[in-house]
């Protein structure tokens, strides 16, 4: 095969945009048909997405057992206990690493032999399909990029960010409160290089295109490995300018551009997924021009908002927002209410109030959870990300509440994220009911392993047996929601979606159209609300609903505290 003079003539101009040249392009071109003399059949397949599609969030490391690697626990895991409710499993970061739990990569392509080998990798994906993380904008300051770098080795020559100390970086948008730069000590002096995350989180040089290079090679050897997903990591931050609040840059947009259409040349069938925690107005600008960026973007501001709406008991906040979430045909949301990382507030700018935001601050400081800040431009702070599970945001842990209410307070939030156009998401702590994880906090002095605990697979699986149990309840309520969910087309990623505004204390919306529709229908309060049939443009004798009985009180539909009720117009049970 060969690379079209089509996709040349796109590759060359966006290497004009960036670099204004195309000196790169011969190699790009032979990175491309290389791929695509050694994996043939990756051209074979074509991206798309199902109402069969939804994803695991986890470590390869989350579940453990004694003398087996954790990749095939968690293989294992997946097969016996998940089949039903997910299809794809996100891998986070599993390379060899530093520091962040992952997230500081000492090299691309290798697997971290404390979880798995490449081969548990690819047996993985022989029955699942995988989800890998490109950790792009940075790597670990022991990986032999900056090692190289340092050594003034000519081969990573430019590979980092030298910065004057004096500059001025005032305009430079910070997502966290460390130092902008770090001293390093090299073989020509000291230097002080661009740390945006951590001083062990080292930012790799773009204007360098011997870099755009690299990071191709890499895409292009995980799809070869079977993603049949690419995550780019904090992409927000990828090309950096004095003078500029580097986030958003223009060259960045140019660079995901240019990366989806060398993965449409030699692998069509990887979806792209944006990770950029910011404002939603700004998040949803990933998606490009709706061909040509990101297939999926992060739903960012979906989990603080669905915490308010339940903290608050009353939707009308997120049905004013969902009532113009807007895709195009070949893009949709990546839609999740809690990961490896805290529930983000800075994508609810202009959505709530500092009063509303701060609201959901105390709520979590009082269950126990913490809080993370950034820094402003004018050297203030304000809050960046609320860490806690997602269970114990909703529950307080010292709550009285009947466990049987706080598991359908969490499972109602679920349904609502599970509803929405987009392709789900849910995380492994989410989906086994975790608690947050104190001591794991105590012993490494980060917020974020609040909810990154590691388990022992058998005690989790001693705990699913227990029917009484947390965990237990949780899996089955969520695993039926995803059962249900996944069986029925009407939630495909991209199905029409109109949502509807019949109650503060009901999130209501329709998915599919026509006589296949899918009336969803969410109480997010703690009391009893009737809905009338009316509001809903539904003869009652003409639906059923997906999830079991309906009730009725006189000639309305009665939804139960927390109740979720998905009813189906399809003649067809």
């Amino acid at each position: 095969m060969s690379v079209s003079e089509a996709t040349r003539e796109t590759l060359q101009e966006q290497l004009e945009f960036i670099y204004g040249n195309h000196q790169v392009l011969a190699d790009l071109i032979n990175l491309i048909e290389t791929t695509q003399q050694q994996h043939p059949k990756l051209s074979d397949v074509q991206a798309g997405m199902t109402a069969n599609d939804v994803v695991l969030i986890s470590y390869g490391d989350s579940l453990n057992r004694n003398g087996e690697a954790p990749l095939n626990t968690l293989h294992a895991f997946v097969r016996d206990r998940l089949q039903d409710a997910v299809n794809i499993v996100h891998l986070l970061p599993f390379f060899p690493y530093t520091s962040d739990d992952g997230f500081s990569v000492v090299d691309y392509l290798e697997v971290d032999p404390a979880i798995g080998t490449w081969q548990d990798i690819s047996k993985f994906a022989a029955d699942t399909d995988l989800m890998f993380d490109a950790v792009i904008n940075h790597v670990s300051a022991a990986s032999h990029y900056v090692q190289g770098y340092l050594a003034d080795d000519p081969n990573f020559a430019e590979f980092c960010i030298d910065v004057d100390p004096t500059a001025d970086t005032s305009m430079i948008v910070r997502p966290r409160t460390t130092p902008l730069l770090t001293s390093f000590e090299s073989e020509s002096g000291t230097r002080h290089l661009w740390t945006t995350f951590s001083a062990d989180q080292v930012d790799l040089n773009y204007e360098n295109p011997k870099v755009l290079l690299e990071v191709v090679r890499v895409l292009l050897e995980y799809a070869a490995y079977g993603a049949r997903i690419i995550r780019l990591d904090a992409v927000t931050y990828l090309w950096k300018e004095l003078g500029h609040p580097s986030v958003h840059h223009p060259k960045t947009h140019a660079i995901l551009q240019l990366a989806r259409t060398v993965l449409e040349a030699a692998a069509p069938g990887v979806l792209v997924l944006t990770e950029t925690n910011v404002p939603h107005a700004e998040n949803i600008s990933y998606f490009g021009d709706g061909t040509n960026e990101a297939h999926m973007v992060y739903n960012f501001a979906l989990p603080p908002l669905v915490l308010h709406t339940l903290v608050t008991g009353n939707a009308e906040v997120l049905t004013a927002w969902a009532s113009d979430l807007q895709t195009s045909d070949q893009t949709c949301f990546f839609n999740f209410l809690s990961s490896h990382d805290g529930i983000g507030v800075r994508p609810v700018e202009g959505l709530l109030s500092s009063a509303e935001v701060q609201n959901l601050v105390d709520t979590v400081l009082a269950h126990g959870g913490h809080v993370s800040f950034k820094t402003n431009s004018d050297g203030s702070t304000s809050p960046y990300e609320l860490n806690i599970t997602y269970f114990d945001a909703l529950n307080n842990p010292k709550s009285e509440v009947l466990l049987a209410e706080q598991v359908a307070r969490f499972c109602v939030a679920h349904a609502i994220m599970m509803s929405l156009a987009g392709m789900p998401a849910i995380y492994i702590h989410s989906l086994l009911g975790s608690r947050s994880d104190h001591v794991g906090v105590e012993a490494t002095g980060r917020y974020r392993s609040i909810n990154r605990e590691k388990l022992s697979v058998d005690a989790v699986l001693n705990e699913l047996d227990d029917i009484s149990s947390l965990r237990s309840q949780v899996l089955t309520s969520l695993s039926t929601l995803l059962k249900i969910r996944r069986e029925h087309p009407t939630f495909h990623p991209q199905a029409v979606q109109q949502i509807l505004a019949i109650s503060p204390q009901v999130f209501a919306l329709v998915r599919g159209q026509g006589d296949r529709q899918v009336v969803c229908l969410h109480n997010i309060s703690s009391q009893q609300v009737s809905v009338s049939w009316k509001a809903l443009n539904l003869e009652p004798t003409h639906v059923h609903n997906l999830l079991g009985e309906v009730h009725q009180i006189d000639d309305d539909l009665l939804l139960k505290p927390y109740d979720v009720c998905w009813l189906s117009t399809n003649p067809t049970p």
